[in-house]
């Protein structure tokens, strides 16, 4: 038998008819419509969370209790809230290993650490807030505080004769200045660290680096070594200014080349494939990017600058008068004048040093604020000006190509070569 024969055989053969075996796997039916999901919970304070910090906290307050009045010769409240936050954490780490896995009791300890520290920090800071206004008050609630200065005031007299007008107009025209000369720099050196890595910028980062911890006292005796002694300046506002942008140059230098590096590289490698120049590159893509990190720098360094006090004294002087010439003359400023009004023994003129230091934190809050504004704003977000003078240039551009549009193309005609340049 052939093979041709075999095929045809098995061709014409009927198939045979086996059953089907039955499925296994029953597949259910799934829904027609997108089926709710409960979402998982990753955070947040449980019932149980809140049973475990109570009961730490009250055997922790009631150890330390028993240890401090009963136990041992301990004294003092600052040792009392340190050794009861330790026993607090050590009470609060028993309670949740009862309920949870050693996984979950590091996270919720470390988790109740780093909250009671944040309450700490919080609760100091609105402490020291709160008590200079509360000794400020009986100063700053009168008008001639903030319109007057101190040229004809005694320490004895009442506090609605003499102001802080000449401290304010001091501390602004000093920290302008300061500010005029320090952010410049900083900004071109923070670039320049950024965009052209080498040797003499890692000498320059070391320099800075270094000045980072430079004493405030040594900035002011530069300045008063070479701008009152060398070029007899003389004391004045504007030495004062020159100080103060000695000490926060570092800051904003070192500041702004963090949010520079922070800046995702390919918005950069995208622009300069598109022909555009590291210059362009830099102006436009990679400072607007940057824009909120460089405010905040300028926001740190303008708080370094307005609360110093030891250049200030150095360089500019103490005086009662208001003095608008940084130039020349004494210029006082808030810090200063605050510093000198507390170690007063009258009760008015330590009033009026709270007082000044309460003027002093509103500033501050004020400053902040409005370099948040300038600055806040996201990459590509543009002002209310920016939006109106991109409209204004697109709609230039549509003009123009609808005038290109309506003008009919008129092409040369192609000069016809002549037999002697074409050849025989």
């Amino acid at each position: 038998m052939t093979v041709q024969t075999v095929r045809q055989t098995v061709s014409q053969a009927e198939p045979a008819t086996l059953p089907l075996p039955e499925p296994g796997t029953v597949v259910p039916q799934r829904p027609t419509g997108p089926s709710a999901q409960r979402r998982r919970r990753i955070g947040g304070v449980r019932r149980t969370d809140l049973y475990a910090i109570a009961g730490a906290i009250a055997a922790g307050s009631a150890t330390t209790g028993v240890l401090w009045t009963q136990l041992g010769p301990f004294t003092g409240l600052l040792g009392y809230v340190i050794v009861t936050w330790l026993v607090t954490v050590v009470c609060y780490a028993a309670l949740v290993s009862l309920d949870e896995s050693r996984a979950a009791m590091r996270d919720r300890i470390s988790a109740f650490v780093v909250h009671s520290l944040a309450a700490v920090l919080v609760t100091a800071l609105v402490f020291v807030i709160f008590y200079t206004f509360s000794r400020g008050w009986r100063a700053m609630v009168h008008l001639n505080f903030y319109t007057q200065d101190l040229r004809t005031t005694l320490a004895t007299d009442p506090l609605t004769k003499g102001g802080v007008l000449h401290s304010i107009t001091g501390t602004l025209i000093e920290l302008g200045i300061a500010l005029g000369i320090a952010v410049p720099l900083g900004l071109v050196a923070a670039i320049y660290l950024h965009e052209v890595p080498g040797r003499f910028s890692r000498f320059v980062r070391t320099v800075v680096e270094a000045m980072t911890a430079l004493p405030d006292i040594i900035a002011g005796l530069f300045i008063y070594a070479t701008l009152i002694l060398i070029f007899h300046l003389g004391p004045s506002g504007f030495a004062a200014a020159v100080a103060l942008a000695v000490t926060i140059l570092p800051i904003i230098i070192r500041t702004a080349d963090v949010v520079l590096r922070l800046v995702p590289g390919s918005l950069k490698e995208a622009s300069l494939a598109l022909g555009a120049s590291r210059w362009r590159t830099t102006w436009h893509v990679l400072l607007p990017t940057a824009r909120s990190g460089l405010a905040t720098a300028v926001i740190l360094g303008a708080a370094r600058a307005i609360g110093e006090t030891a250049p200030v004294l150095l360089t500019a002087g103490v005086t009662g008068y208001q003095n608008l010439d940084p130039m020349h003359g004494s210029m006082m400023s808030l810090p200063l004048l605050a510093f000198t009004q507390v170690q007063s023994p009258e009760k008015n003129e330590i009033a009026r040093g709270f007082g000044t230091a309460s003027v002093l934190l509103i500033l501050v809050l004020l400053l902040f604020i409005v370099a948040r504004v300038i600055g806040g704003r996201g990459p590509g977000e543009l002002t209310a000006r920016g939006r109106r003078a991109r409209a204004a240039a697109s709609r230039r551009d549509e003009r123009r190509m609808a005038e290109r549009r309506a003008t009919p193309a008129v092409f040369a005609p192609l000069p016809v070569p002549s037999q002697e340049e074409t050849g025989p």
